[in-house]
Parts: structure tokens; C-alpha cells; sequence
């Protein structure tokens, strides 16, 4: 082979390697771009925070039966959060520009973020929606009663909503389409959120915080902390003023953890104000079921939420 011949061989084989490896490199830095990121919530010093309760730290979710949830098998939780942040995990392909901050359950004790956090905001992302797991501070404190709902979080959830609004344009997200969902304890904070939008639980720290909190829309899972155990009525830390935005709930009929009629008594007092609500209660069903599919009908809640969704003009699917 003559050294010309050699050379246009070995310039052909280097173009075509060239190009070969450039789809590869677009390809890996759009799915870099498109891994979740974690935002601190709280400039500086966390507000009310006395931060004697340890390090952070993962655990697992504890053994339970069939007739206390529907997922049974052991979750990663969250627990000892005294810095919260957000983690945010945009839509790989088609965006709605709607978002999502969400709150996983655990009792005010812990945060189940792997079954009602990360599973959720995957969910989402399937929508082209942007779901932004809250980690809100846990346990309770010293100086929150158990049998009420713990007043940190609220503050948590407050400024999740304002910081995530005033990043709508840096993260496409339409600042007039952004939710709040929560699961057990976070579908309280998710109706707390919604109702008390009027009212900040701190002291104003920055720009941020003279952003709006309201959530353009709220949905709630299984529920807590919404009635008096001996009273059909709604708790006393919990009304729905003027404004209070539309509001979706999903209930299991055998939920012995949180009893349905707790959405059943917030479903009723937002029919009395005007706001625009959507029960779903499903048979047979207990605590606990997230976003996992089934062969249970449990498991076409999300459907039903999109469709909802899109029936309020506040989700525009691909």
C-alpha cells in the first residue's frame, strides 16, 4: 500500500471514529443535564432549628402487615433532617412546564423518600412533570405534641413553595402551574400548604419569601391530621379561606393507620367553600400504596389525578 493510499485510509477511519463518538457525547451530556439536583431550602441558619437531634441518616421501613399497607416490602426513610432541601428531577423528553413539590409521609417521624419521594417524581417526569421531592424537617421535636401535626415542616413547605416559583424561569417551569402532592403526614402538609398560603409560619428572611406560597393545585394521599378522632369535622388547626387553590384526594376504604373519613370530611368542607375537589376512596385497600401499579384499582389513582389535572387546565399532557 502506497503512503497516500495509507493516509486517506487512516483520515477516513479518524472522521468516522470522530463522528461516531459525537451522538455519544451529546447523548451523555443531555442525561447528565437531566439528573436530579439537590437546592438548599433556607439561606444561612434554618429558622426555629435547634439542630440537637444528630446527623442525617437512612433507614429502613418497618415490617408491617398486609392489613396496615398495601406495600410490604422495606422502603429506604429518611430521618434527622435538620437542613432541608429540595431535589428536583425535570422530565427527560416532553415538558409540561407544570411542576410538583412533594412531600413524603412518615408521621411527622421520618420521610418514606424512596416509596412516596422518589418513585412519586419518577412518576411524574413519565407526565412531563417536574417533581421536586421536599426534604422537610424530622422527627418531631422536643416541643411538638405527637397527637398534633409538627409546625416545622409547614415552615419547610412555605418556602419550598416561594423558592421553587421564583426559579420558574431558570428551571422552564410555568409559575402559575406549580403543586403540591403529599402522602399520609405529607398529604397534610399538602392541604396545610394549600389553606394556610395566607399566613407565613416565619419571619421573612429574603426576596425569596415576598414570592407567593400558594400552590396552584394540591393533591393528598391517604391523609392524617385533618379531624378530631372524635368528630366528623375538620381539625381545629385547619380551615378553607378564600382562594384556597383546587385540591384532589385519594383514599384506601380500609386504611386503619389514617381512616378515609378524613378526606371524606375535607372533601365536604371544600364542596361547602366552592373549591373545586375530586374524591377517589378505593375498596379493600389500606395505607401505604404510592405510585406503584397493581393489579389493584388502588393503582389507577394517578390516572385519575392526571386526568383531574387536565380537567382544571392545570396539566397540558404531550
Amino acid at each position: 500500500m502506497s503512503p497516500k493510499l495509507f493516509a486517506i485510509i487512516l483520515t477516513c477511519l479518524l472522521i468516522e471514529t470522530a463522528l461516531a463518538g459525537e451522538p455519544k457525547r451529546v447523548l451523555d451530556e443531555a442525561t447528565q443535564a437531566q439528573k436530579p439536583f439537590v437546592v438548599e431550602l433556607w439561606p444561612g441558619k434554618v429558622p426555629d432549628e435547634t439542630g440537637e437531634i444528630g446527623p442525617e441518616r437512612e433507614v429502613m421501613s418497618p415490617a408491617l402487615d398486609h392489613r396496615q399497607v398495601e406495600v410490604m416490602d422495606p422502603t429506604r426513610m429518611i430521618t434527622a433532617v435538620t437542613k432541608p432541601t429540595l431535589t428536583v428531577y425535570k422530565p427527560k423528553n416532553h415538558d409540561s412546564g407544570t411542576a410538583v413539590v412533594i412531600c413524603p409521609g412518615g408521621g411527622y417521624w421520618n420521610l418514606y423518600w424512596q416509596l412516596e419521594g422518589e418513585e412519586v417524581a419518577e412518576w411524574l417526569n413519565l407526565k412531563g412533570i417536574t417533581g421536586i421531592i421536599l426534604k422537610y424537617r424530622v422527627p418531631r421535636r422536643s416541643d411538638e405534641p405527637k397527637t398534633d401535626p409538627a409546625r416545622r415542616p409547614l415552615q419547610d413547605a412555605q418556602r419550598a413553595m416561594s423558592l421553587v416559583r421564583s426559579k420558574a424561569a431558570k428551571w422552564k417551569i410555568d409559575p402559575q402551574k406549580i403543586g403540591i402532592m403529599g402522602f399520609s403526614a405529607g398529604g397534610h402538609l399538602a392541604v396545610a400548604t394549600a389553606t394556610k398560603f395566607n399566613h407565613r409560619s416565619y419571619e421573612v428572611m429574603d426576596e425569596v419569601d415576598r414570592i407567593s406560597n400558594r400552590p396552584d393545585f394540591a393533591v393528598a394521599v391517604y391523609p392524617g391530621y385533618l379531624k378530631p378522632k372524635d368528630k366528623d369535622e375538620l381539625a381545629s388547626w385547619l380551615s378553607i379561606p378564600a382562594g384556597t387553590p383546587p385540591i384532589f384526594l385519594a383514599h384506601g376504604g380500609e386504611d386503619i393507620i389514617s381512616p378515609p373519613n378524613q378526606s371524606v370530611v375535607l372533601y365536604l368542607a371544600l364542596k361547602q367553600a366552592g373549591v373545586p375537589t375530586e374524591l377517589h376512596i378505593y375498596a379493600n385497600t389500606a395505607h401505604d400504596f404510592g405510585v406503584r401499579k397493581s393489579e389493584h384499582p388502588y393503582s389507577t389513582w394517578t390516572d385519575s389525578c392526571a386526568d383531574w389535572l387536565r380537567e382544571q387546565k392545570l396539566f397540558s399532557p404531550k
